[in-house]
């Protein structure tokens, strides 16, 4: 950051400042930053040595009140603004300059700031939109099932399954119907999980996609994982 004073400089200011009223550190910091609007605050580590070396050089005192120290200037200090008058109004002159060139770096360095945060945030953006365009992929593959092989109540096309035309030997037309409506059932209570599975795992994918945090290798896991249940699933209805 621009220095905001000179060599000297602040130490005479602060003079100009308690000459105005009596104040403690505190106030003195506050009363510069609002010299500067906001821009500039100094901090106690600089401010309070300066006070210490004008109470050294009888320019200031100093007053306990209460747990605050207060600090007056004196006439020495009075004096020595008067002397160095001529000085005090360059000052001011260079403090205008001064808070224009920091209001100019405050202005940039947000600026900066905001170009930063839009990268970041488109750079989130495309990374969310790239693992949820690979999920959905992924998704397609793992959940198409081909209508003409996987479903339970369907053989090839134009075919009709032997169970819909015909049951065992001792299977009445009622408990056949009774048998079709109990596979309809499990095969939209089947799809229902599917669907919930499918919405819980696509939300925890993608808000971890977010962050940043899927680990590698998910995809092959939970590929090999569906393929186990898949292929036990089928085993089943083939039974």
């Amino acid at each position: 950051m621009t220095p905001v004073f000179g060599h000297g400089h602040l130490r005479l200011y602060l003079l100009k400042l308690l000459d105005e009223s009596p104040k403690h550190g505190y106030e003195l910091i506050q009363a510069l930053s609002e010299r500067f609007g906001g821009t500039y605050a100094p901090s106690a580590g600089t401010i309070y040595p300066r006070l210490a070396k004008l109470e050294d050089e009888g320019l200031v005192t100093k007053t306990a009140d209460g747990r605050k120290t207060v600090y007056e200037i004196t006439e020495v200090g009075r004096a020595e603004l008067a002397a160095r008058e001529g000085e005090l109004t360059s000052i001011e002159n260079d403090l205008t300059d001064s808070v224009r060139r920091l209001a100019d770096e405050v202005r940039s360095g947000v600026g900066e700031a905001m170009k930063s945060l839009r990268a970041d945030l488109a750079s989130a953006a495309r990374q969310a939109r790239e693992a949820t365009d690979a999920t959905s992929q992924s998704y397609s593959s793992w959940f198409a099932f081909d209508s003409t092989q996987d479903s339970p109540t369907h053989g090839a096309k134009g075919e009709t399954p032997a169970d819909e035309t015909a049951g065992p030997a001792d299977e009445t037309p009622a408990s056949a119907d009774a048998s079709r409506d109990a596979s309809r059932n499990e095969i939209r209570d089947v799809d229902i999980a599917l669907a919930e599975f499918r919405q819980s795992v696509r939300t925890a994918l993608r808000s971890s996609g977010a962050r940043g945090t899927v680990p590698a290798g998910t995809a092959a896991a939970f590929a090999r994982r569906l393929d186990e249940v898949r292929a036990s699933l089928l085993d089943d209805l083939k039974k």
